[in-house]
């Protein structure tokens, strides 16, 4: 089989190296991949958002199946796209994609089907918005509705930050048309969870559940990033936990997609606050996540390509889909600066025996050189019988990984690890 998977950083290198362990395919094209990847897969130096050259790709190349794993490409409907060429996809169309990409739309999904979330106000108008903060509770979260590269959310702890982040979304443009409408929304407190899914829109099987580090630096301080490290499975997600939010999220939501005319059939993330009154859904996304997806398939023992194709031919009720009961944990090394300002082009060395366990996310190659080329350069993942065993696996595998100005939080897995100490 010829794959195709559209996308290029280290969720897409994840995805590349579990479907590689299958041993119908034959090539894996990665459309534009990076640097990294092309040590599994062949890069084609077009963009996940050029729907019309990935189209064009696919049918010139006699693809079999594509994996749309970007939130983009998916919002904008490249499934509906090939689906129109008679290619198969993993991903939801664009009708479905919606539920990340508006949050109003999902927002209002949730409260018109009863599924438990933060209370919210909706605005398309920046003077409404800010007369409302004068009398919100505080904090407060604010949200771009469209896509925003994962910044769109605020966490505002005083009114003035609030009105601020009004102005910079609304009347600033500081995510363009996305931030055309927003969400105000109750802060929740709890323990947040991650959990991946597959479904086919009739059924959902999540995958592992895990924790992810969205700040900088240790200690969940600075500033919020697109993920600085994982560890799955997350010790706050118990059986019972899960089997509640199976009835009360999971299944509502799947059903309530259907019932809307948008089956969703993908990969759908529930984003999780454990509340003291139950889980609520922070936020759905519409694909894999970055970067859960680099601890959560590498303990997914099924063959990944029979899973996706079960979720496209609707099966997957049919189908084994088991994860191992091991711990992982993965550490992201960044380029130091990021999120904000940093300097890149620096020599990548990564030992041999460490390629495997190795998903790279922003590199470049020059010369048969590996060299950054963004702010989170790559994620180094171990699994173990113990998360313990985990995470000084994974800082034993960083320390040999060499490039100048690396970054990376000394503390994944800490929080878990006392969690789990407290059960």
């Amino acid at each position: 089989m010829k794959i195709l998977v559209v996308g290029g950083g280290g969720r897409e290198h994840a995805i590349i190296k579990k479907l590689k362990e299958n041993e119908t395919v034959e090539q894996i094209f990665a459309l534009p991949g990076n640097g990294g990847i092309a040590a599994d897969a062949t890069c084609i130096n077009i963009a996940a958002t050029d729907i019309e050259g990935i189209v064009d790709f696919a049918v010139n190349n006699k693809i079999d199946y594509t994996v749309v794993a970007p939130d983009d490409p998916l919002v904008l409907g490249c499934v509906d796209a090939l689906n129109e060429k008679g290619i198969l996809c993993f991903g939801p169309n664009k009708a479905a994609a919606i539920i990340e990409g508006s949050k109003v739309f999902s927002k209002n999904l949730m409260k018109k089907y009863g599924i438990p979330t933060a209370k919210y106000e909706v605005f398309d108008d920046a003077d409404k918005a800010l007369k409302y903060l004068e009398t919100a509770p505080i904090p407060t979260v604010i949200k771009a509705d469209g896509l925003a590269l994962g910044k769109g959310v605020i966490i505002a702890m005083t009114r003035e930050e609030a009105k601020d982040a009004v102005v910079s979304i609304m009347q600033d443009k500081q995510f363009g048309k996305s931030g055309d409408n927003i969400v105000i929304e109750e802060f929740l407190t709890g323990p947040e969870v991650s959990v991946l899914s597959f479904t086919d829109g009739n059924v959902v099987v999540p995958m592992i559940s895990s924790m992810d580090h969205k700040r900088a630096g240790d200690n969940d301080t600075g500033l919020n990033t697109g993920g600085m490290g994982t560890v799955a499975p997350n010790p706050y997600y118990t059986d019972a936990v899960a089997e509640d939010c199976m009835q009360k999220i999971f299944l509502p939501t799947i059903r309530a997609m259907k019932a809307e005319g948008r089956t969703f059939k993908g990969c759908l993330y529930f984003g999780l606050m454990l509340t003291q009154n139950g889980p609520k859904v922070i936020e759905y996304n519409c694909r894999f996540g970055d970067p859960e997806t680099q601890v959560v398939l590498p303990l997914l023992e099924s063959d990944l390509l029979t899973v996706m194709q079960a979720v496209t031919n609707e099966t997957l009720a049919d189908t084994e889909v088991k994860f191992s009961k091991k711990h992982a944990c993965c550490v992201i090394m960044a380029s130091q600066g990021y999120p904000s300002s940093y300097e890149k082009g620096y020599e990548i060395t990564i030992p041999a025996d460490l390629l495997n366990s190795t998903y790279v996310a922003g590199a470049a190659l020059k010369d048969d050189k590996l060299l950054t080329s963004g702010g989170r350069v790559l994620g180094v993942t171990s699994v173990a019988n113990t998360l313990k065993d985990a995470i000084n696996a994974s800082y034993e595998k960083v320390e040999n990984i060499k490039f100048d100005n690396r970054y990376y939080r000394n503390d994944i897995g800490q929080k878990a690890l006392k969690a789990g100490e407290e059960k």
